[in-house]
């Protein structure tokens, strides 16, 4: 009897498995794929992930299109190992509600990949794991970093940079993170912590092991490396930002806190950093050893079922269903978000400022659902000309951000403009809309038991640290046209109407309160 022209081809039970398998996969990268997509979308990150992600393709992409080198091993069982540990780490990241830990299965789906890919015995080989550390910097770790650690970034670098001015001028005063030199004020603020400079010097060590695959000693040589070059090049960096605040004649007049000079000082300071590194990386090439002759295999012999492994055909369809029903019990489990705030905080804008009645603005419909779901609280109001932002949280990590964060995904030019001391630590920001107005933003954070600082790092230090449970993030925002001394006198009078900051005069008391003469 012939067989009929129609029958289906039979599917080897390997290729079944491992279709299961790969399903199981999809399901749990799914909602990380699409959260770390949005985030190189919103422009309130103002990062370049997605340029590391295709940096990561791109080497792959190189390493796949070059036949094999060596026979095949079995690295399989390391992959499938790493990829039961990207579900657990996906378990935890779906119940506790943190995008950035399920993200984090990425870089082990991406290390899993190339284990299965053989591209580490490619003829142009490279390194599966750090492939995948590469693709880690497509995160946004500049974000966790500055928010975690970035206060310590932030006085490491000024006591370095503060050691360096004292070798050259005599007047040099080091107050935590400002420095004032020749009685010009230098902050070392959020932006000049250094986690940009550590992680641009991580991310282009991680590339270089990634063509050169160090052993563990040159390894260990090379993260050295790359941690004192970026400490040193961010030193080097505010020593001549505060030099040029300070002495502008002594580098030629240049405004150095303005486009393009800033960012040539620290492009120039990164460089030296990709030196050492480049050095590094032809040390290590020319210490390798000899690879011994290899067997060249086709792609078939490479991936041919009888490779995966000893278990049984049925036994390896099981495992696959079972990894895909995993896979679903995984992503519908409920969220239950630990760090959300105390949702009884109470909050009030002041009834007057300066005279000026408090006009009320309500929160947008997602700003509600927000604050609904993760705690805390939000008021708005406008006082004329004038508009006070409050949020209070037990949790800065959730909620406290600075206009940049906020505003950018609104279509705003958001640009940092300094520091001020007086009558609080203020840090004062320029927003310009999408139709072309202008505003001057002052943000200062402060706790319930009087911490005050400009960034959210120092908050969510003394947060980790159990000195302050719950803070207030305070922007006052004006109009462009308005004259300084009248944003100053009203930014002044909004802190004092919410019982922070300096005392005023009787009469600036008065109009802050709303009381009558």
């Amino acid at each position: 009897m012939q067989p009929s022209a129609f029958a289906l081809p039979r599917l080897e039970p390997a290729y079944v498995a491992a279709a299961a398998f790969a399903t199981a996969g999809l399901v749990l990268a799914y909602d990380p794929v699409v959260w770390l997509v949005q985030i190189w979308r919103d422009p309130s990150n103002d990062q370049n992930g997605f340029l590391v992600a295709a940096l990561t393709a791109g080497l792959a992409a190189r390493s796949i299109a070059s036949p094999y080198a060596m026979a095949t091993s079995r690295h399989w069982m390391t992959a499938f190992v790493l990829l039961i540990c990207s579900a657990i780490v996906r378990l935890f990241g779906q119940v506790l509600a943190i995008s950035v830990l399920g993200a984090l299965t990425l870089v082990l789906d991406v290390y899993a990949l190339g284990l299965l890919l053989g591209l580490d015995r490619r003829a142009f080989a490279i390194s599966p794991g750090w492939l995948a550390i590469v693709f880690a910097f497509a995160l946004p770790l500049e974000r966790v970093v500055q928010r975690s650690i970035g206060y310590l970034l932030q006085q490491l670098s000024a006591d370095g940079a503060c050691g360096v001015l004292k070798l050259g001028f005599g007047s040099v005063t080091c107050e935590g993170v400002r420095i004032v030199l020749d009685g010009k004020d230098v902050l070392v603020d959020l932006p000049c912590s250094g986690a940009r400079t550590a992680l641009l010097s991580l991310l282009a060590l991680a590339v270089v092991a990634c063509l050169t695959r160090p052993r563990l000693l040159q390894t260990l040589a090379g993260l050295t490396i790359a941690i004192a070059a970026a400490y040193a090049a961010n030193v080097l960096r505010i020593t001549v930002l505060a030099i040029g605040i300070a002495h502008p004649g002594s580098l030629g007049g240049v405004d150095v806190m303005a486009a393009p000079w800033h960012d040539a000082i620290g492009l120039a300071a990164l460089a030296l950093v990709l030196a050492a590194l480049m050095i590094w990386g032809r040390w290590v090439m020319s210490n390798e050893a000899v690879p011994q002759k290899a067997t060249r295999v086709t792609k078939l012999q490479a991936y041919h079922p009888s490779h995966i492994d000893a278990i049984s055909a049925h036994g390896r369809i099981v495992l696959g269903c079972a990894a895909l029903a995993l896979a679903l019990v995984i992503v519908s489990q409920p969220r239950r978000p630990i760090d959300v705030a105390e949702r009884n905080i109470a909050l009030e804008v002041p009834a007057w400022i300066s005279g000026e009645p408090a006009e009320p603005i309500a929160l947008d419909p997602r700003e509600a659902a927000y604050f609904t779901q993760h705690g805390g609280a939000a008021a708005k109001a406008r006082y004329g000309v004038h508009n006070l932002l409050l949020v209070r949280t037990s949790s800065p990590l959730r909620h406290l951000h600075d206009p940049q964060d906020c505003l950018r995904g609104l279509g705003f030019a958001v640009s940092y403009a300094g520091m001020l001391f007086e009558p609080l630590p203020a840090a004062v920001y320029t927003a310009t809309s999408p139709n072309g107005e202008r505003f001057r933003i002052d943000v200062t954070f402060v706790s319930n038991r009087g911490h005050v600082t400009t960034n959210v790092a120092a908050a969510v230090w003394h947060w980790m640290r159990g000195e302050a449970a719950v803070w207030t993030a305070i922007q006052r925002i004006t109009p462009s046209g308005i004259p300084t001394a009248r944003h100053d006198q009203w930014s002044a009078a909004a802190l004092a109407a919410l019982g922070v900051g300096a005392p005023l005069s009787p009469r600036m008391t008065q109009a802050a309160t709303g009381e009558q003469p």
